[in-house]
């Protein structure tokens, strides 16, 4: 389905409209972007035509052109408005790029519309499609009241949100919500600090996609019942739990790490507790995903039997595992 020509050309404008929405001079042009962004992800969303992907794809049309008449009025409101009052027109902009990027309080629509989507789907609404709003809002960034009660919704809700769901989809969506929070912390130190949090979430990401897409997961009932699951790929599932959990001493722990030094410096002890305390709410929903894994499989194939991963497996492993030297090698120097 990857190599039917039609999707190969919306995949080609999806990445056009997000390098054209980032490189654009003028803000008209960023709207042009996004635009062509939003037009390029219905198709991909729709690509099987089933009913679930009808509806996500309907939701998700709904709410980013409703995102975009927000960012377009906000823009023009930018040339028109006098300048004493550019923080009424900031909230707006704030608010059209965080309600893009499915963030709370704008994150209502995100879990429903993840929840009738492939895994292949899942990781570019999760990854891709966040980098042109936060590119966006780095180009404004200030001191925003909402950016600031964003960072602590995103954390609270992606923690308690994620307790009570069955649907695996629904809890990578939460989980993703929880780390909008932390990547609008990193972009307030600085945009390097922000790329690497990106990256590091971004392959920890498509490394627990691949394994749910390979085993068909979807429910949390599905873990009781998986006979085609490798111990190698049990291991490989828990640590990248734990690494896009935070957990130290894995990779996905290094940014969070450096959030936390760099906020603790700055004095801003209050919000980096709070997060901290929240992310430790979704580490329990993660172990909760393998605790069912590894308590409930007694019959398993052999190592040896899952040939065709193994390189895949390998490479995944050693980046979630790539941390503990790093963090060992920083803490001794």
């Amino acid at each position: 389905m990857l190599m039917n020509p039609s999707l190969m050309i919306f995949y080609f404008t999806l990445v056009s409209g997000t390098l054209l929405s980032i490189s654009s001079s003028n803000w008209l042009g960023m709207w042009m972007g996004l635009e062509m962004n939003l037009l390029s992800f219905i198709p991909i969303m729709n690509k099987d035509s089933s009913p679930c992907e009808s509806e996500s794809s309907m939701k998700y049309f709904l709410i980013q052109a409703i995102a975009s008449v927000i960012f377009l009025m906000s823009i023009l409101m930018m040339s028109m408005i006098k300048i004493n009052y550019f923080y009424i027109v900031d909230y707006f902009f704030f608010s059209a790029l965080l309600m893009k990027m499915g963030s709370a309080p704008f994150h209502f629509w995100f879990p429903g519309v993840m929840e009738g989507m492939s895994w292949m789907n899942c990781f570019i609404l999760m990854t891709w499609q966040k980098i042109a709003p936060f590119i966006l809002i780095s180009y404004k960034l200030t001191i925003n009241y909402l950016l600031i009660v964003s960072i602590f919704l995103s954390t609270l809700i992606g923690a308690v949100g994620g307790l009570n769901q069955t649907s695996i989809r629904k809890i990578m969506s939460y989980s993703s919500i929880s780390h909008l929070g932390w990547m609008i912390s990193a972009m307030y130190i600085n945009m390097y600090m922000w790329m690497m949090y990106f990256i590091t979430y971004a392959l920890m990401n498509i490394t627990l996609i691949y394994s749910f897409k390979n085993l068909s997961l979807f429910h949390l009932s599905q873990m009781y019942f998986i006979n085609n699951i490798t111990p190698n790929m049990k291991f490989i599932m828990m640590v990248n739990l734990m690494s896009l959990g935070g957990l130290p001493p894995l990779t996905g722990f290094l940014p969070k790490w450096f959030i936390i030094q760099n906020m603790v410096n700055q004095g801003n002890l209050l919000t980096i507790t709070f997060m901290v305390m929240t992310t430790l709410l979704t580490l329990f929903f993660y172990l909760r995903l393998m605790f069912s894994t590894f308590m409930f499989i007694n019959q398993t194939y052999k190592w040896s039997n899952s040939k065709s991963n193994n390189y895949l497996m390998t490479i995944s492993s050693m980046m979630s595992l790539g941390g503990l030297p790093i963090m060992v090698s920083l803490f001794l120097y």
